[in-house]
């Protein structure tokens, strides 16, 4: 449907594979102006076209491909793009943002948004071609690796061209199988595995054309303001671009916060041959970064000639520390490995790590051990082609600790393994993971490790005071930022510049660390101010000033946090729809201080989810009122809410039972075939 507004293609395709037919797609203004795009507008799609309780690998699941106003427009850290889906490792509602180009290919074809529905009866690729949909074999292509499978596709359509793909890890169902768009992954949830599901190796997006622009010289003054804001701050203006996301490691692991041996710990040993100083001085090659992003976070490393992505934090975070490996280079090399098979490397990680655990305990019989390099690339690509032990991985940590006999091991929240922050020594991160509408996700869960230890004046991380307020205006802010199209990164000039410079352990931290917690419920509050509040722009939210210059919409800063809000929530009602409506942690970090002398050390989930569930306005059970959908514009779902009886346990057991049940019947499917190993480009 054409829109009134300008920043957008205003075309939405949507594609049924098994007929290779498509329509359009009708998204309306109305939607626009309360979702945005991205994660937002997906999150709408898949509440108005998916059944509860589907199965997530079943013909009926749809992968949504979702770009916002700001992909391709030339603001700073906006090339961001999100594929979401109901995901096969949580069973709830997943979102995947990206940092390539394939989003800017998609407007330029035409579309705002792509929907893949059913499954195609044989392998293919589609062509998107300046508004044209062509279906391909993909015999040839199938069992490529990643960048064996890009490489092809050039050969035909050269750099005019961006597409996404899946690897071996997706075509072989893998839960937690990643899409890659170049070197950018897709990672996690699953969304790859849904995409091979559905017999889709790729999806090529070709074409000239571009949105229109409200206002183009304010355009142009704002964005010229936001990239100097970036560069001119310490954070994304040196730290980030001169050592990257594995800037953190160092100071997590000094602050106990980095997961060691499968988070039974919070410090690791070795960590100065694994982190930031590691990569630079030994196997960094050059610095790189997402189209028109000044930060330029990226590493490349050199492996067989070839320069390459270099591992993040999150990366070495799960095969470093959380394994007990201190081999930076064997680390880069498994980076480089799961992007060509397609794997989410934090999941893949912290599986191996909970397998390595379950080996230790005598629940499991496997090689496996602390720091034993040996092996891993095979094990990582059995995982793919689901092949021996890998076949058990390939599910994720959840299932894989419950059929061995010990879900205690398994380091997730929701079925999706944790990221590498240890949350008994930062409990809004805690209750972030909790809470997180993805799961076990530092990005959905807020990150208030930033707030916590990692920024540069943190606030008691082992206070409950304030945390409430504090998480879910991070929460909704990272939600807003992702769903207008911007990197979450340009979340640190949040956080003005002269910080960095007061002392963490002297008198004005210390003030700032009372006056920020007691706040916390202040900045929560300001959520609770209808979405016309705040007209006006704020320098530390230059998205809201960005978006209303592109598109001409009525788009202040209170309209900014309110998106954030409102997706926020419809992602909460679809997982509460579905019955996922428990918000726990493993008992290891709840119930088990790290430090056996402090019993502060864990997360007191059972005291901060009531507080947090009041704030939100949500009912007992973590269900958002009929007053709250209204005041948020949600009065769509309303009437679903009478649908959700029982109590939080009860709905979570139907759940439960519906998971197993579709588990139990695909694995009594046939594996799907794949070409030889030999397809694996060394």
């Amino acid at each position: 449907m054409p829109s009134k507004y300008c920043g957008y293609m205003g075309d939405a395709l949507w594609i049924d594979l098994s007929k290779k037919a498509t329509r359009a797609y009708d998204i309306s203004d109305a939607d626009r102006e309360l979702f945005v795009g991205n994660k937002g507008l997906a999150a709408k799609i898949l509440w108005d076209n998916l059944e509860p309780g589907i199965d997530p690998l079943g013909n009926k699941n749809i992968l949504v491909v979702t770009t916002a106003p700001l992909t391709g427009a030339g603001a700073p850290c906006s090339s961001r793009y999100n594929i979401s889906t109901k995901s096969p490792l949580t069973g709830g509602i997943t979102s995947s943002n990206s940092g390539g180009n394939f989003g800017m290919y998609l407007k330029r074809a035409g579309f705002d948004a792509l929907i893949l529905a059913e499954k195609a009866k044989s392998p293919i690729f589609i062509e998107i071609n300046n508004g044209q949909t062509i279906f391909h074999d993909a015999k040839d292509l199938w069992g490529l690796d990643t960048v064996a499978t890009q490489e092809k596709l050039r050969e035909t359509y050269g750099k005019k061209a961006s597409m996404i793909v899946i690897g071996p890890a997706g075509e072989n169902i893998v839960r937690y199988a990643c899409i890659m768009n170049e070197e950018r992954a897709h990672g996690r949830g699953g969304v790859g595995a849904v995409m091979g599901s559905k017999n889709v190796k790729a999806v090529v997006a070709i074409g000239d054309q571009k949105p229109s622009i409200a206002e183009p010289e304010a355009v142009k003054k704002a964005n010229k303001a936001w990239v100097k804001q970036l560069r001119d701050h310490p954070v994304t203006g040196n730290t980030l671009p001169k050592y990257g996301t594995l800037n953190l490691l160092a100071k997590a692991n000094k602050l106990s916060v980095l997961p060691t041996r499968n988070f039974q710990e919070g410090k690791y040993e070795h960590a100065d041959d694994i982190d930031a100083e590691a990569l630079s001085k030994n196997y960094n090659v050059k610095n790189d970064g997402c189209y028109s992003c000044p930060i330029r976070c990226g590493r490349i490393v050199e492996i067989d000639g070839k320069q390459v992505k270099g591992p993040e934090y999150e990366t070495v975070g799960m095969f470093g520390a959380s394994f007990g490996n201190n081999d930076l280079w064997k680390i880069c090399e498994w980076n480089y490995l799961m992007d060509k098979l397609g794997l989410d490397t934090i999941s893949a990680g912290a599986t191996i790590s909970c397998a390595a655990e379950l080996t230790e305990q005598g629940l499991l019989k496997s090689k496996l051990k602390w720091g034993e390099t040996k092996g891993i690339d095979k094990l990582l690509t059995q995982i793919a082609y689901r092949e021996g032990l890998g076949d058990d991985l390939a599910e994720g940590s959840m299932r894989l600790a419950e059929k061995y006999g010990g879900p205690q091991y398994a380091m997730h929240a929701k079925g999706m393994e944790l990221a590498a922050y240890e949350p008994r020594r930062s409990v809004g991160m805690g209750l972030g993971y909790a809470t997180a509408n993805r799961g076990g996700c530092h990005i959905n869960s807020g990150y208030l490790i930033y707030f916590e230890n990692l920024g540069p004046v943190n606030v008691d991380p082992l206070s409950t005071l304030g945390k409430t307020g504090l998480l879910i205006f991070q929460q909704n802010t990272i939600e807003a930022i992702s769903t207008c199209g911007s990197c979450i990164f340009t979340s640190y000039a949040i956080i003005p510049g002269i910080a960095g410079k007061i002392s963490a352990y002297g008198a004005v931290a210390k003030t700032l660390d009372v006056v920020v917690r007691s706040s916390g419920d202040l900045m929560g509050m300001l959520f609770k101010l209808p979405p016309g509040a705040l007209p006006f722009h704020l320098p530390m939210i230059p998205q809201s000033k960005s978006i209303a210059t592109l598109t001409g919409m009525k788009f202040g800063a209170g309209a900014f946090l309110a998106a954030g809000n409102r997706v926020y929530n419809l992602e909460r009602l679809f997982n509460v729809r579905e019955g996922l409506v428990e918000d726990t942690l493993p008992k290891r970090l709840t119930d088990e201080p790290q430090d056996p002398d402090d019993p502060k050390t864990k997360v007191p989930l059972s005291e901060m989810l009531p507080k947090y569930y009041k704030a939100r306005g949500w009912d007992e059970r973590g269900i958002p009122t009929p007053k709250t959908l209204k005041f948020l514009g949600l009065d769509f779902a309303v009437d679903a809410l009478n649908d959700f009886s029982g109590d939080a346990k009860s709905m979570q057991e139907n759940f439960d039972k519906t998971r197993l049940a579709y588990e139990k019947k695909q694995l009594k499917g046939k594996k799907p075939k794949t070409a030889p190993k030999s397809k694996i480009k060394k």
